[in-house]
């Protein structure tokens, strides 16, 4: 905008707020994300996204899957499965990055803030040796090795590992199965990539966010491909525009955030 304003800011109450500039702070994981999936809207069960789990009581006595073996899924399968379900699944189509979530009293975030600006090269072969000391290899029950290096994964896609709280031994003990990726539903079943097909009551889609900032800042160009401001963390995307709590790494998002805020917080001022 002009006379100096810069930008306008629209709400959905139809309000107006003019303003120098803006810090965009809605957060990475913002806007809850289901794949859509062939027969979905005429499956049967009921379908909830991780954002609503609070805990195992509404699923006590049923047949669940948990879709997405990220931290969250990982952990609900294991809740679901200590908790009374009477059968729990998770779905994996890409094989995690498991770590411990101490070793010896030293907690796997601590070893994340040390490595987190050393090369992948260096830190992928140490990361992959340690899996082998101390994480069981899960091949044997539908979860094999990733063929990536850890902090490659962090780097490429965001992704940051698994922290075992007991999900490996859920699955060792066959509280919770392992089962390929969901291609679709049908009716009462849920299909599977290796053509087999299960009948869970319930699906947990532990599938995720995205950012969710199209809608607000789509048009001006400031986003990637993914949905990602191309500049955040600092100086500004446009001028005027910042964005802050985007960064992925293995640091942890609390402690990313503050940095962010430490670095956007002088360069609003500055303008």
């Amino acid at each position: 905008d002009g006379d100096g304003i810069r930008w306008v800011i629209h709400t959905t109450a139809g309000g107006r707020l003019p303003a120098r500039s803006v810090v965009v702070a809605t957060g990475h994981a913002h806007t809850p994300y289901v794949p859509d999936l062939p027969g979905l809207e005429s499956y049967t069960g009921q379908v909830r996204h991780a954002r609503e789990y609070r805990n195992p009581v509404p699923f006590a006595g049923l047949d669940v899957l948990v879709v997405g073996v990220g931290n969250s899924g990982s952990e609900i399968a294991t809740d679901l499965g200590e908790g009374g379900a009477r059968r729990v699944w998770i779905a994996v189509r890409t094989p995690p990055q498991i770590v411990r979530r101490d070793v010896a009293g030293w907690p796997a975030h601590a070893t994340g803030i040390l490595v987190s600006r050393l090369p992948a090269a260096l830190v992928d072969p140490v990361a992959r040796l340690q899996r082998r000391l101390t994480i069981p290899d899960l091949t044997p029950y539908g979860i094999p090795q990733p063929d990536d290096g850890l902090l490659s994964r962090v780097r490429r896609v965001g992704e940051v590992p698994l922290q075992d709280v007991g999900f490996v031994g859920a699955v060792r003990s066959g509280t919770v199965t392992p089962v390929a990726a969901v291609t679709g539903f049908e009716g009462d079943k849920v299909l599977l990539a290796d053509g087999s097909a299960i009948g869970p009551q319930a699906v947990i889609a532990a599938t995720g966010y995205r950012r969710g900032l199209e809608k607000m800042v789509g048009h001006l160009g400031v986003l990637d491909e993914r949905g990602m401001p191309r500049v955040h963390g600092g100086p500004p995307a446009a001028p005027g525009l910042f964005f802050l709590g985007y960064t992925v790494s293995l640091r942890g998002m609390l402690r990313d955030i503050a940095a962010d805020a430490r670095r956007v917080a002088p360069a609003v001022a500055r303008d």
